[in-house]
């Protein structure tokens, strides 16, 4: 199950970068190779439009064209992405701590910051026997059902509270919280204990248990995770876990 995809820029009438954009946002983890037909269709746009610019994008190298026709996104563009405090910046940093979390408990670690009303997934490291896990390093997801998206939402400013809780939840599992004013409580029991509780709200065999990763103001600017398999253990008995990660994550964010 995915994540839903984020808006687009305007149609083939915008402006040149953001056509090119669209062509760039045609690319997802289900469509990692596309011909340029699929890129025209994908990205509204007419053929020959996308003839060109998919030509100026491979010069400057954001997308390559492979020996079989089929386009690919580029090494530029991932080096432009190393450059972004808030992913590879706080990942380099936070790294050390999350594989010594791994390490203790072999379990799914995850690290998280908050993009709009989407929970983007910076690092992610999967313990030896732990459970299957739907997330993916650089993916999005809801911020409703995760225990890192549930931290994240719990400290965002009001306004994205309640874009996200006034719009659609999608259910994911049976025991998807899809109520709003359940999940007004949930945030507020998050903000008040120091962590989030995410029990088989994404898959049915998966526990989760977050905690906010601070700036040297004290701002939530990320969030870390475990994931274990669901009656393994006790969500109170990862949380002291979590959350002394969390805290050496932020003492080392702000040295």
């Amino acid at each position: 199950m995915n994540a839903p995809r984020r808006g687009r820029p305007a149609g083939p009438t915008g402006p040149v970068i953001g056509r090119a954009l669209q062509l760039l946002d045609a690319f997802d983890a289900e469509h990692r190779e596309l011909t340029l037909s699929e890129l025209a269709r994908r990205a509204d746009l007419p053929l020959s439009t996308a003839h060109r610019l998919m030509h100026e994008l491979c010069l400057w190298g954001a997308v390559e064209r492979g020996g079989d026709g089929l386009y690919r996104i580029g090494l530029r563009l991932w080096e432009l992405g190393s450059l972004a405090p808030r992913g590879p910046g706080l990942r380099e940093t936070a790294l050390p701590f999350l594989e010594d979390l791994s390490l203790i408990t072999r379990e799914n670690v995850q690290l998280a910051v908050r993009e709009g009303a989407e929970v983007v997934f910076v690092e992610r490291i999967a313990g030896s026997g732990a459970v299957p896990v739907l997330t993916r390093v650089g993916g999005r997801f809801a911020l409703t059902a995760t225990g890192v998206g549930l931290v994240l939402l719990a400290h965002a400013p009001v306004e994205v509270q309640e874009e996200v809780l006034g719009s659609p939840i999608e259910r994911y599992t049976a025991e998807t919280v899809t109520d709003p004013a359940r999940l007004r409580r949930m945030l507020a029991d998050v903000r008040a204990n120091g962590f989030s509780i995410s029990d088989r709200q994404v898959t049915m065999d998966a526990l989760s248990v977050g905690a906010p990763i601070r700036d040297r103001s004290g701002a939530v600017i990320a969030a870390v995770s475990l994931v274990v398999r669901h009656g393994s253990t006790t969500a109170h008995a990862l949380a002291r876990l979590v959350r002394t990660s969390a805290q050496a994550i932020s003492r080392a964010l702000s040295a």
